[in-house]
C-alpha cells in the first residue's frame, strides 16, 4: 500500500488517499567482463521513477502504482536485459478487500483479497519477490488471499499470471522503447505459504508453489512444468543474540534444455537449493553484525531425459550474492558457496556491508550461476574464485534522500578461467552510485 508522504502533502491530499513516488538515479560501471559474449567493459547511467496511488474506501482499497525505468549510455555489446529497462509500466493496478475483524485489539483473524496487477514478497524473497535494487520488478495479475490469526499464523494462496515485460529486443531496449506488459494463461504461476511463529526458536515456513508455462505467439518458452515444495526456519537479528536463516526447497516437474523451436524434449527436473545462514549482533555504538553464510544449488550435467538446474522462479539475489544489474554474476543454480558477511550500523542515517564468498560449481558440466561460462566436458575443475563486496549507504535527508554505493571484484580462478568459452578479461570489477529520493 503506498504510503502518506511529502508529496501527498504538498498536493494536499485527504487522509484516505495515499500518495508516493520514488526516483533513483544509478550510474555503474563493469571491467573485466565475466560474461563470454559481451564487451570487456561497460558503463550505464539508469533513471527509475515511481508513482504509487491508493484510495482507502473502507472495506476496500483501489489502487495503482507506475514504473518507469530507463537506462543510457550502455555499450553497443551491452548485457542489458528487461532487468534494466521497462518504460511506463502500470505494474500494478488492484483491488484490495479486507476479511474479517480489522479493528484494533480484535481477537479473530483478519485477511486481505487482492485483486488485479500486483507485486509479492513472500517469505524469504528467494522464489518470489518485488525487486529493489534491479531497476525493474516482478509484476503479477491475478489474485492474492492473505490471512493472519489471532496467534499471528500467516497462510497465503495465489494464483497468477506472471507480467512478461516487453520489449526484449537489445534495439529496442537501447531506445528505452514503451511497449506495454503483457500476461497470458500460457504463463501461470500460482501456490501457498504458511508461517508459523515461536517455533524451532524463532519462524517457519513452509511453501508450495507451480509454474506452468507453454509457448505462446512468437514467444517459445522452455515449457517449464515445475512444482517447487520448501521449507525455512529463521530467527531476526537482535543485539545480543544469535540468529539463524536455514532454508531449502526441491524442484520436480518437467522442463526442456532450451527455449529453440527446434527444443521439443521434455525432460524430468529434480532439483534443489539450500541456504544456511548464522549470525551474532554484538554490543555496542555500532551493532556489528557478523555471520557465516554457505549456498548451494543443484546444476545440470547434460543426462539423457533429465535436468537438474534449480530454477529460481521469481526471486531476487542481490542480498544473497551482491549486485546485480551490470554485474549479477552469482545466482542460487549451480553454485557451492560458503561465505562470511559483516554489518554496521553507525548512526541512524549510515549502515555499512562487507562480504567475501569463495565458489564452487556444484556441476562441472553445467554454467557456473549466471556467467554463462561452461565446460560441456566438465574437464576445467569445479573451483570458480572469489568474490568480496563492499557497500554503505547515508540517509543525506532521512527519509526523503538517500545516497548509495558500493561494489563486489570476481576473482576468477580455475574454471572461470579454464573453461572453453571464459573470456580472457581478468578479474571482474564492478561499482555503481546510487541517489534515491522519495517522496
Amino acid at each position: 500500500m503506498a504510503k502518506q508522504g511529502p508529496l501527498a502533502e504538498a498536493l494536499g491530499a485527504p487522509d484516505d488517499l495515499a500518495i508516493s513516488a520514488t526516483v533513483r538515479a544509478r550510474v555503474e560501471g563493469i571491467d573485466g567482463q565475466f560474461r563470454p559474449s559481451p564487451a570487456s567493459a561497460d558503463a550505464m547511467f539508469s533513471l527509475r521513477t515511481t508513482l504509487a496511488v491508493e484510495y482507502d474506501a473502507g472495506p476496500v482499497r483501489f489502487g495503482g502504482e507506475l514504473w518507469d525505468a530507463r537506462a543510457y549510455g550502455e555499450g553497443p555489446a551491452s548485457s542489458i536485459t528487461t532487468s534494466e529497462v521497462n518504460t511506463v509500466e502500470l505494474v500494478q493496478a488492484y483491488a484490495k478487500i479486507e476479511l474479517g475483524d480489522w479493528r484494533k485489539g480484535a481477537k479473530g483473524g483478519k485477511g486481505l483479497l487482492t485483486l488485479g496487477r500486483q507485486t509479492m514478497d513472500i517469505g524469504s524473497r528467494r522464489l518470489v519477490a518485488r525487486n529493489r535494487f534491479r531497476q525493474t520488478t516482478n509484476g503479477f495479475t491475478g489474485a492474492d488471499l492473505e490471512w493472519t490469526t489471532h496467534g499471528g499464523t500467516r497462510l497465503q494462496a495465489f494464483w497468477t499470471m506472471p507480467q512478461i515485460r516487453r520489449p526484449d529486443d537489445l534495439p529496442s531496449l537501447r531506445d528505452n522503447a514503451v511497449k506495454f506488459d503483457l500476461e497470458t494463461t500460457r504463463v501461470q504461476f500460482f501456490g501457498a505459504h504458511a508461517t508459523v511463529p515461536h517455533l524451532l526458536g524463532g519462524v517457519l515456513e513452509t511453501y508450495g508453489y507451480r509454474l506452468a508455462e507453454q509457448d505462446g505467439d512468437n514467444r517459445p518458452t522452455r515449457n517449464r512444468r515445475l512444482w517447487t515444495l520448501g521449507a525455512r526456519a529463521f530467527a531476526r537479528p537482535a543485539t545480543g543474540k544469535w540468529d539463524h536463516d536455514v532454508e531449502g526447497a526441491w524442484q520436480f516437474g518437467t522442463a526442456r534444455r532450451s527455449a529453440s523451436a527446434a527444443d521439443v524434449t521434455d525432460l524430468d527436473v529434480s532439483a534443489w537449493f539450500l541456504h544456511a545462514e548464522a549470525g551474532y549482533t554484538l554490543k555496542g555504538g555500532w551493532k556489528p553484525r557478523v555471520a557465516a553464510l554457505f549456498d548451494a544449488a543443484s546444476g545440470d550435467g547434460g543426462r539423457a531425459g533429465h535436468y537438474g538446474r534449480f530454477d529460481t522462479l521469481y526471486g531476487a539475489r542481490r542480498f544473497d550474492f551482491g549486485p546485480t544489474a551490470l554485474y549479477g554474476a552469482l545466482q542460487r543454480t549451480n553454485i557451492i558457496s560458503p561465505g562470511v558477511r559483516l554489518e554496521a550500523v553507525p548512526d541512524k542515517r549510515t549502515d555499512v556491508m562487507v562480504s567475501y564468498r569463495a565458489m564452487w560449481l556444484e556441476n562441472p558440466r553445467d554454467s557456473f550461476a549466471t556467467t554463462g561460462v561452461r565446460d560441456a566436458r566438465g574437464a576445467s575443475g569445479r573451483f570458480a574464485g572469489h568474490q568480496a563486496e563492499a557497500r554503505l549507504r547515508h540517509w543525506l535527508v532521512p527519509e526523503v534522500l538517500q545516497a548509495e554505493t558500493g561494489g563486489a571484484v570476481l576473482f576468477k580462478q580455475g574454471f572461470l578461467r579454464n573453461a572453453p568459452n571464459a573470456p580472457t578479461s581478468g578479474d571482474s570489477i564492478y561499482g555503481y552510485f546510487d541517489l534515491t529520493l522519495t517522496l
